[in-house]
Formats: C-alpha cells, structure tokens, sequence
C-alpha cells in the first residue's frame, strides 16, 4: 500500500521518499518533480525529486510548515504550474507535456481548488459564485448543484449574500461548496479550515471526507498536525522534499476526536 524509502540527501534518488497511497491504478503520479524559480540571482528550489502517486477515494494530508512547498506541490497536481523537471501524470493527463489549453480543459473537467484566500467574485453573491464554478466545469445543472452545495456547508441560508456581506469563515465555506459543485474528481484545498472556527471546521472535515468515501480524491494543505490525525495518509514536507509518507500513528482519529 504504501513504499516509503527516507535517506539523507547525499545519496541522491535512491534516499528519497516515494509516497505511494492506494493499490493499483493511480489517480495522481508524480515522479522525480523539480521546480525552481529564479528570484533575481539567487534560484529557489521549491520541490526537490518529488515522488508522489496516490489513488482514488483517498483522503491525503500533505503537512508541512510554512515555505516548505505544500502550495507549489498544489499547483502542480492542479495544472496551475509545471515543474521545472520530471513527470506530472493526472487523471491519464500528462500535465507536464500539456499545452496551457490543455491544462485549461484539465482544470475544468478533473480538478476543483479551495483556495486559502478564498477568490470569490465579490459582485456575485454566494449562490451565484457556486453556479459559476458549476457551469465553468460544464454542469448542465449548475443551479441545482450550486444550492444543494451550500445547502451541505451550511450556508443555505445565506445564498444571496455578497462576499462583503459574509464573514471569513462564511467566505471559505462559499469557496468549498463552489468546489463540490464541480462535480470534479479531485478536491486540492489549500489551509481550507484556517480561517474557520473550529465547530464549522469539523463540518468541513466532514463533507470533504464524504467525498473521498465516495470515490474522490481529496488533497488537504495544512500545517495543522490534528487535522493529519484524520487523513488515510499522511504526506510531510520539509525544503521541498517529502521526507515521511504514511498513515496517522494508531489509524485514522475520528473526526469528532479533534480539537484545536
């Protein structure tokens, strides 16, 4: 289920870890990913010989601190970015060869983002920033979805709210719920409970573990070591380098045992 070689670093490929999750068939293949960026003079190497392949139905944390790579690891499952070397494969899509139309098509039809800034249109109202996500995604029953969507966050209540008018906590709720409109098979949510309370936070938890239950494939970004405690596996990163792969000691925690 899970190959995981750690290692110092001077050994080279060899010492890495593979982060394998799931059986056969994988959702999300990433061999030997590189990104570095030229900052003026100096290069910042943002991943470093990344290998990651993880299935269906599964519900993955990807736990690091801050600056480690958690977000240039999102970008490059998500088409948002390409590496600078190695391979990108999701979904039966060569991410790392596809030309940005390509990765366009690919982000509407496979890939749903819960960004940590939240990136509604602040002129659409609550209802109306789901139903956009929905119908960019080629929903044909994009209103439906958007409804039972927020519905599921509990924000039934608040579907004609304009961003301005909703709290943080709210905002973010409006952000996941556009992405379980998609219908999309994989879920990448960046910090998606930073900026909840902690009982709307276990709600979130909830309905993101549901999807995976179902057949999705969830990605959770979080420096957040009680939120790994719920994960099938858990993926560590430290300078752009996965440096453990596994599930929480002891199995998944029930989400109802968290507190933060």
């Amino acid at each position: 289920m899970l190959d995981s070689r750690a290692g110092g670093r001077a050994g080279g490929r060899e010492d890495r870890v593979d982060a394998s999750v799931g059986h056969e068939g994988t959702r999300i293949d990433l061999d030997g990913v590189v990104k570095r960026y030229d900052v003026g003079e100096v290069p910042v190497l943002a991943l470093d010989d990344v290998d990651l392949h993880v299935d269906d139905r599964a519900f993955v944390v990807i736990l690091g601190p801050s600056g480690c790579g958690k977000t240039t690891l999102l970008n490059m499952i998500g088409a948002l970015d390409v590496p600078t070397s190695g391979s990108v494969r999701v979904d039966g899509v060569d991410l790392s060869r596809a030309s940005q139309a390509e990765r366009a098509a690919f982000r509407r039809r496979s890939v749903s983002f819960v960004f940590q800034s939240f990136n509604l249109f602040p002129a659409l109202t609550a209802f109306e920033n789901v139903q956009f996500g929905a119908a960019a995604a080629e929903r044909s029953d994009a209103k439906d979805r958007a409804g039972d969507a927020l519905e599921r966050v509990g924000l039934g209540s608040r579907l004609q709210h304009f961003p301005n008018q909703l709290s943080g906590g709210e905002q973010q709720r409006v952000a996941i719920a556009r992405a379980l409109a998609t219908g999309n098979d994989i879920i990448l949510a960046d910090e998606p409970t930073g900026e909840l309370d902690f009982r709307t936070g276990v709600q979130i938890l909830e309905v993101l573990r549901e999807q995976a239950e179902a057949g999705m494939t969830v990605l959770i970004v979080t420096h957040n070591r009680q939120i790994s405690r719920v994960a099938d596996r858990v993926i560590e990163l430290s300078s752009g380098r996965i440096v453990s792969a596994g599930g929480p000691d002891g199995g998944p925690a029930a989400i109802s045992e968290l507190q933060w």
